[in-house]
């Protein structure tokens, strides 16, 4: 079992920044691949950002690229979300996720709760 526990959300005025962290805790951080989604009310849960185990590989929605950038410290098993110029549209519900195949296969082994991200006009 792998326990995922995010904070750094709240509430920003547009074009201003936010740091997601997500720390781990159980099985070991460094084995999974990681990854942000996003829900919006009434739609599919999606993936925005995901890094490999090792950092070697990230990726990246085309709505977020160049805003956003995911990060990981695997001595202090956290996962990061730098978010940038953030946009009302960003507003919502974001999750963080593990999974051995998350990147490759968008499969998710473990969920975090959740933070909301509400981003104001």
């Amino acid at each position: 079992q792998v326990q995922l526990a995010e904070s750094g959300g709240g509430l920003v005025q547009a074009g201003g920044s936010l740091r997601l962290s997500c720390l781990a805790s159980g099985r070991t951080f460094s084995n999974y691949a990681m990854g942000w989604f996003r829900q919006a009310p009434g739609k599919e849960r999606q993936l925005v950002a995901g890094i490999s185990w090792n950092s070697g590989g990230t990726f990246y929605a085309g709505s977020v690229k160049g805003r956003f950038t995911i990060s990981r410290d695997n001595a202090k098993n956290t996962l990061y979300l730098q978010m940038d110029s953030l946009k009302p549209e960003d507003t919502t519900l974001y999750y963080c996720a593990a999974g051995y195949t998350l990147l490759k296969e968008g499969n998710v082994d473990y969920w975090g709760q959740g933070t909301q991200i509400t981003v104001s006009s």
